[in-house]
């Protein structure tokens, strides 16, 4: 009965979701030639061989769509999760010691926040490179930020709770404190942020790999062949929609999920109270 009353749109979402899970992780498997093989002429038009033709180099589009989905999707699960451990311990530690460590980190992070976030990507990877470590740092700095905020806010709410005033009265450190009483209920809102920091990781290394700075050849990534087929429109090909469309669906599986559970989890909370 449950699983009846899912609606539609989360299923389409995990859906999307595991095939984009199944194609990085079996892309040598699937693909049927080598990510950066040249196996026939430029933007050449879909056939039996190439099933969404070839790109601007000869490459086996739909082979570099299966590859590009490992090295986006990895990159940006890697960047989400360095993202939350700094967004997440920083803002839990700011509510729960408050005072000058509070102020300390708040102003830093409004210091971060108020330079416009590509701007402060292109200066970076222009001076340090666009090297994977340097592209991951550069985003999950970026993007935790926002995660702090939200992580602050729900600690600051929970850090006056009861259990939490009896684990202080314990004698408990701040860091068991965090992982056994705070994080557990700060969980929901933790998750649902997840899922959308995930999607501004992956949007935001697409945006990178089109100006030239994300991923760099012979790796693919999605955004990067957007840049490299983005010449075939004027020749009535489709080969940059193709990893655009992509992405799109993608993020839109993410969405989908986040949209569902947020007020599902609140509705679930709501009646268990």
């Amino acid at each position: 009965m449950r699983l009846r009353q899912i609606p539609i749109a989360p299923i389409v979402g995990v859906s999307l979701i595991l095939i984009n899970i199944s194609a990085a992780l079996f892309a040598p498997l699937i693909a049927p030639y080598g990510e950066a093989d040249m196996v026939g002429t430029m933007w050449a038009s879909p056939s039996p061989e190439h099933w969404f033709g070839l790109d601007n180099l000869g490459r086996d589009i739909l082979s570099r769509l299966l590859f590009g989905a490992r090295t986006t999707i990895s990159l940006a699960l890697s960047i989400t999760v360095l993202a939350f451990g700094i967004g997440v311990t920083a803002g839990f530690t700011a509510a729960l010691k408050g005072g000058w460590v509070d102020t300390a980190l708040s102003r830093f992070v409004d210091v971060i926040m108020a330079i416009p976030g590509l701007i402060f990507s292109l200066v970076i990877l222009s001076v340090f490179g666009s090297s994977v470590p340097v592209l991951t740092v550069t985003i999950a700095v970026l993007s935790s930020t926002g995660i702090f905020r939200l992580s602050r806010a729900v600690a600051i709410d929970l850090g006056a709770m009861e259990y939490v005033e009896v684990a202080r009265l314990r004698g408990e450190g701040l860091g068991w404190i965090m992982r056994r009483e705070v994080l557990p209920n700060a969980l929901p809102p933790l998750l649902a942020e997840f899922g959308l920091r995930f999607c501004f990781a992956f949007l935001f290394i697409a945006a990178l790999s089109f100006l030239g700075l994300g991923i760099q050849p012979p790796y693919a990534d999605w955004g990067g062949m957007v840049r490299d087929n983005a010449q075939a429109i004027n020749f009535g090909s489709l080969a940059p929609l193709i990893p655009a469309m992509a992405i799109a669906q993608l993020t839109i599986g993410v969405n989908l999920i986040v949209d569902w559970f947020l007020p599902n989890r609140e509705q679930t909370q709501g009646e268990g109270i």
